[in-house]
């Protein structure tokens, strides 16, 4: 498998306090299988490719969250320019043996990120498929200090679509002021998209913070939302359609939140 493009999404994991209750909830909810990581991690796969990792907390003030992780062929360059446009290195790179090196970053809004160089290990083996990773995007208040950073830092290209289907629903400002992000060297717009920025109204409390959200396709969103309370979980965005098709955001039965997203029937 060829590494991924300079700066796509390329990896994701999530760290939960019971890993072994992590994956029967995503077992059942996307049909993955697990095969045993370093340490307290477990792969994720789905028809037998990669697509996600779950770990268990080493420290109970982690938070209980997915983290998306940026391509990048040179992390120390990466690291440095993070910092140079005013993005906080929370860890500095580390070796993950001969998988790859690794380093975790906050925007100037808060949003944690992470970076992967790939060694023997790319990514996903799998995305953009049910089961598997399709989108990310970040949430933030402070948009004019956080779209020229991931310009500068990620090289992104950005468009802002007249129509955009993301937030929540009912919520006109939220779906209005939205930005997609295409990789350099494309054309950018929904066709080069590899994800987006989204800004936090004044309808959420004041003590949420910048993040990510992760989406993952599924073949029918309404259904994994029943799903997910079955299992325990908790639906904060009930399903509704967007231009890019069906989508939910969904709560884990230990706090860790995603969206799924159905694709529209072609």
């Amino acid at each position: 498998m060829a590494a991924f493009a300079q700066s796509a999404p390329c990896w994701v994991d999530v760290q939960l306090p019971d890993l072994e209750a992590g994956k029967r909830f995503y077992g059942e909810l996307f049909g993955w299988t697990f095969r045993a990581g370093d340490g307290p991690y477990a792969d994720a796969l789905s028809d037998g490719k990669l697509v996600a990792a779950l770990a268990a907390k080493q420290d109970g003030r982690m938070p209980t969250a997915w983290g998306i992780y940026f391509a990048t062929e040179d992390i120390t360059a990466s690291v440095a320019r993070i910092r140079e446009c005013g993005g906080q290195v929370i860890t500095d790179p580390v070796r993950a043996g001969r998988s790859g090196a690794l380093a975790q970053a906050a925007d100037p809004g808060g949003a944690v990120f992470g970076l992967w160089q790939a060694g023997e290990r790319k990514g996903f083996q799998k995305q953009n498929e049910p089961g598997s990773f399709c989108w990310t995007e970040v949430y933030t208040r402070q948009k004019d200090r956080v779209d020229p950073f991931y310009e500068k830092v990620f090289g992104f290209r950005s468009t802002d679509p007249d129509e955009v289907g993301s937030g929540a629903p009912g919520t006109d400002e939220a779906r209005i002021d939205f930005r997609m992000w295409s990789p350099a060297g494309t054309e950018p717009g929904p066709d080069t998209a590899v994800g987006g920025r989204s800004v936090i109204t004044d309808a959420f409390p004041a003590v949420l913070p910048s993040y990510f959200l992760n989406y993952f396709a599924v073949a029918d969103c309404d259904a994994s939302a029943e799903t997910t309370v079955r299992l325990g979980g908790r639906v904060l965005e009930p399903p509704f359609d967007i231009p890019y098709g069906r989508m939910a955001v969904l709560q884990d039965n230990q706090g860790a939140v995603f969206a799924v997203l159905q694709p529209p029937l072609s």
